[in-house]
């Protein structure tokens, strides 16, 4: 299983109403982005990794290394922004390049830390669903709002194959390594190649030999999987709106009086 997956699994927040965790994590990284608050964003950012460290479980240091990974992306993708070349230095620091300056100003610096804390904010309310709910209660929480059914399979079926994908790859690739294919750069990109190309072919095999036993147990266009229903509680909802009535009330004054 993904990593993602086996915590999820094991989150003490697994067994709560699926309704109740994507309408939270939904509604508030929806107020999040569009505040456009580095405030709001802190908020946000402190309140979901309490629910998911210390409510669900998720050991701290785990969840601090899957927020790195948006967080490099994060810092290379505001280096345009914070970064200017230009003929005339600007206030935070100027290097020169000849004629030409390598500046930046203390604005466009805030500006860019703003978009990488509100976007790590946005991130961090879909770890929360991620690591508290599974992808079958996450599919059956769409059913209930009328997403389109051909969407649901879809998503199901590909959530489904990203294991076939994994496990596939990774015997061809213990194989490889067996056989000394991966000893040097050029034998490890040749290696590659061909494992690329193999997974292609088992996958499109895999996927025929699905239908052809879906279509054997009377599939007729519907996937039908089975849901536990977990009624929600007042407490929790009631919860749920009163943050969320702050942390909109709160963007809205930090965007207009302050």
């Amino acid at each position: 299983m993904i990593t993602i997956d086996k915590l999820c699994y094991h989150s003490r927040l697994r067994y709560e109403n699926a309704g109740e965790k994507f309408a939270f994590a939904v509604i508030t990284l929806l107020i999040c982005v569009m505040s456009r608050s580095a405030a709001v964003a802190g908020i946000v950012l402190a309140v979901t990794g309490v629910l998911t460290v210390w409510k669900g479980g998720i050991p701290f240091f785990r969840y601090l290394r899957f927020l790195t990974v948006p967080l490099t992306f994060l810092f290379l993708s505001t280096l345009a922004i914070m970064f200017n070349i230009s003929h005339t230095p600007l206030d935070l620091f100027a290097v020169s390049l000849g004629s030409w300056y390598l500046t930046a100003s203390t604005h466009s610096f805030f500006y860019a830390l703003q978009l990488i804390l509100t976007a790590l904010s946005a991130v961090s309310c879909l770890y929360f669903l991620a690591f508290t709910t599974p992808m079958p209660d996450i599919l059956e929480v769409l059913r209930k709002l009328h997403c389109p059914r051909l969407l649901i399979e879809l998503m199901l079926l590909i959530y489904r194959f990203i294991f076939v994908l994994l496990d596939i790859a990774s015997a061809i690739s213990v194989s490889q390594d067996c056989r000394l294919g991966n000893r040097d750069y050029k034998t490890a990109l040749k290696s590659f190649g061909m494992l690329g190309s193999v997974l292609m072919i088992r996958a499109v095999s895999r996927s025929n030999r699905l239908y052809d036993a879906m279509e054997a147990r009377g599939y007729d266009g519907t996937i039908r999987v089975l849901s536990e229903d977990r009624p929600p509680k007042k407490k929790v909802i009631a919860a749920i709106a009163l943050f969320e009535i702050f942390l909109f009330i709160f963007a809205l004054w930090r965007r207009f009086f302050s």
